[in-house]
């Protein structure tokens, strides 16, 4: 490994190594997803990942050196100059910086705009993942094909006995419309840089979103860690959620008792410390990109 072009390196032994091995843990990670759409087979959980945030196995177990790394040019092919953003420079490959600003700059800005203010609140960790009953709330069609735990009359009075207090718009703008005015904030696209906090289940979930936006400047071991992340933190959100999971081999955080808010609190918190390092590598590659 040796240092050039005010880059970090990587002779071809050791790049294509890392791309060997992040192929076999992204391969690892969407195992599941595959099996199941090769029997035509869903999960409610699992395939959330996959549909909201637009994830692809192929995609995802493509490596990429991230900013500020070359790979040096091997005797045979480099794939990363057939894919977009990519150039070659004397003996390595890179990141074509001025290119990827130009398609996606606003977005790198948006990026670390969102991420940055979003670091600096404290976590809140009050809302007891009430969001995924509020978007049932007297409403007797449902997104998934599951039974509510609690039968909807017992998932209504859940609602009625909290206070609401959901602060991420693409939670919120999914609650039913008995249910949006009962929420302590009204979250809008316009106000989510000022009203998004770490300890928000969804907004960790969405350091993925953001990692896939950043596409190729983003580190493939830091992809892999955000979407291992929101897999994790997407469980204890249907866990927790008012939808009996139990069909699907998992356990109900029965939120509406003590001893269900203590262990989603928990969590919570658990996920919020995990989610603060990943959020700073990915404003790091947005303030590399700008610099």
């Amino acid at each position: 490994m040796v240092e050039t072009l005010a880059l970090r390196t990587l002779d071809a032994p050791t790049w294509r190594a890392a791309a060997l091995a992040h192929a076999e843990r992204a391969d690892a990670l969407t195992a599941g997803r595959r099996d199941r759409r090769a029997r035509g087979e869903k999960h409610p959980i699992d395939d959330f990942l996959y549909e909201y945030y637009g994830l692809k196995p192929a995609p995802l177990r493509r490596w990429h050196p991230g900013v500020g790394t070359a790979l040096e040019l091997a005797d045979d092919d480099v794939p990363h100059l057939t894919w977009r953003w990519y150039r070659s420079e004397r003996d390595v490959v890179t990141l074509d910086v001025e290119a990827f600003l130009a398609d996606r700059g606003d977005t790198v800005r948006y990026v670390r705009e969102l991420l940055t203010a979003t670091a600096a609140r404290p976590a809140f960790a009050g809302c007891f993942g009430l969001h995924e009953w509020a978007m049932v709330y007297r409403q007797r069609e449902h997104r998934h094909d599951l039974p509510l735990r609690l039968g909807q009359d017992g998932t209504d009075a859940v609602v009625e006995a909290h206070r609401l207090r959901c602060s991420h718009f693409d939670a919120f703008r999914f609650f039913t419309p008995a249910a949006a005015p009962r929420n302590a904030l009204q979250p809008t696209r316009a106000s989510q840089p000022a009203l998004e906090q770490p300890g928000c289940l969804h907004a960790n979930m969405d350091l993925l979103k953001w990692a896939l936006k950043l596409g190729p400047a983003v580190p493939g071991e830091l992809l892999l860690d955000c979407a291992e992340l929101a897999r994790d933190v997407r469980l204890l959100d249907m866990q927790a959620s008012p939808y009996d999971v139990s069909s699907l081999g998992e356990p109900a955080v029965a939120i509406e008792t003590p001893e269900g808010k203590a262990e989603y609190v928990a969590r919570q918190r658990a996920f919020a410390e995990r989610a603060a390092p990943l959020r700073a590598r990915l404003v790091e590659v947005c303030e590399t990109l700008l610099a």
